[in-house]
């Protein structure tokens, strides 16, 4: 009856192994499809979207720095 037991557990355990990777491996599959491009262009589109961010938040953080500097500048009158 143990014995029985564990060959069950081992072969659901072997099933869950197989089935994971073909999932993974239908994944992988979709993903590098000649229709949509290459595998590799798909992981270039997806880290250049965070690159195109990147310009705009440097601007927005020079106004910003422009704005306080602005600001201070004002009550001090001429610094130099």
């Amino acid at each position: 009856m143990d014995n029985n037991r564990v060959l069950l557990g081992a072969f659901i355990f072997i099933l869950m192994v197989v089935g994971s990777n073909f999932i993974m491996y239908a994944i992988a599959r979709g993903a590098a499809q000649k229709g949509r491009g290459g595998m590799l262009e798909t992981i270039t589109k997806a880290l250049s979207a965070n690159q195109k961010q990147k310009p705009d938040e440097m601007a927005e953080l020079r106004r910003t720095l422009e704005a306080l500097e602005g600001k201070k500048e004002k009550p001090g009158g001429d610094s130099e």
